[in-house]
């Protein structure tokens, strides 16, 4: 295998993040040869996601298990694929309070399973996809980086961290090529309805309440998907086995704030006034354990790839809305 990384088995690649990674891999990616999507169809996914790639030679997808060891070990052989991008993951915070073990079974069995395939093919290089959920909760200052501690406070959290553990166990015991990056809050279309940027724009466009967890003051670093998979691509393409990166939209907010901003938006879309929706505010019962502030240091990728967040949080918003007012099959509450 040549150090350029061509051939990739993307797991999730039907989800959120999955999907415009592969969608910016087929049309700006010139290293690009090949693009396998293993993904199991849960329901976050969707095809629909990727119906211009589906006429693209170089896009294979594939209904399976990323657990189910012999197929992924088909592909591999079958596509001669050089590296494995693993999205595939339960990932609802408020999910894994309800039923904790579909976690440990997709996100720590899962990710075990694909490492059990690497060891057996070296050469192929493994990249984890992870979250800054994993180091638990900051105070009101300072921010996450690749050296933070792991403290994760969700069910949720707890099987992404040890995934990861497994990983870079894997990298350290067998010799296998991995890398992983973090990565903060990620919004934009194509966002599952059930997570909250795109919840509140349904909410909004049939007036039904803007439910928000206690006072609405936990923060997050918000970064629009486009950037997230930007930086994935850079990674990969400089593959070093070991490396471990940080990635952050710049973009910290409150709760309470990011809803604001998504009605100033909403009503100025639809010519309204955003007093007429600001009513539909609604505080409740806060999530168990709910992590009081995430921010990433990115200075890191930032430095050594010249990489950094494109879209600020208004234009980033505005293109999402509008693109979910076009897409209102997108909009369903479940």
């Amino acid at each position: 295998m040549s150090n350029r990384l061509q051939r990739f088995l993307v797991t999730g690649g039907a989800g959120f993040i999955g999907s415009a990674f592969i969608r910016m891999g087929l049309s700006k990616i010139p290293e690009c040869a090949q693009i396998v999507n293993l993904d199991l169809l849960t329901y976050a996914a969707n095809l629909d996601n990727l119906t211009e790639a589906a006429s693209d030679p170089r896009y294979v997808f594939v209904h399976g298990d990323v657990r189910d060891e012999a197929l992924v070990e088909m592909l591999i052989l079958k596509y001669e694929i050089d590296a494995i991008v693993h999205f595939a993951a339960e990932s609802h915070v408020d999910r894994s309070i309800l039923g904790p073990r579909a976690f440990y079974e997709t996100n720590v069995g899962g990710t075990l399973a694909l490492l059990e395939v690497v060891r057996r093919h070296p050469d192929v290089h493994f990249h984890q996809i992870s979250t800054d959920e994993v180091f638990g909760s900051l105070a009101e200052a300072g921010s996450f980086t690749e050296q933070s501690a792991y403290q994760p406070n969700s069910p949720y959290s707890a099987s992404k961290a040890a995934a990861d553990h497994f990983v870079r166990s894997y990298a350290h015991t067998y010799g296998i090529s991995t890398s992983i990056s973090y990565c903060t809050n990620n919004y934009g279309p194509y966002q599952h309805v059930e997570k909250l940027i795109p919840y509140m724009i349904a909410s909004l466009t049939q007036e039904k309440p803007l439910p928000i967890y206690g006072k609405g003051d936990n923060v997050r670093d918000w970064i629009y998907v486009d950037d997230h998979v930007e930086a994935l691509w850079n990674i990969l393409a400089h593959k070093k086995p070991g490396a471990i990166y940080a990635i952050g939209g710049e973009c910290e907010k409150k709760n309470l704030d990011v809803v604001d901003c998504i009605v100033e938006r909403f009503a100025a879309l639809n010519n309204r006034s955003p007093a007429s929706f600001r009513n539909l505010i609604t505080h409740v019962e806060d999530r168990r354990g709910h992590d009081l502030r995430y921010a990433i240091d990115c200075s890191k990728i930032k430095r050594e790839m010249n990489w950094r967040p494109k879209h600020d949080f208004s234009s980033g918003i505005e293109k999402t809305i509008s693109w979910y007012l076009k897409h209102p099959e997108r909009l369903v509450l479940l």
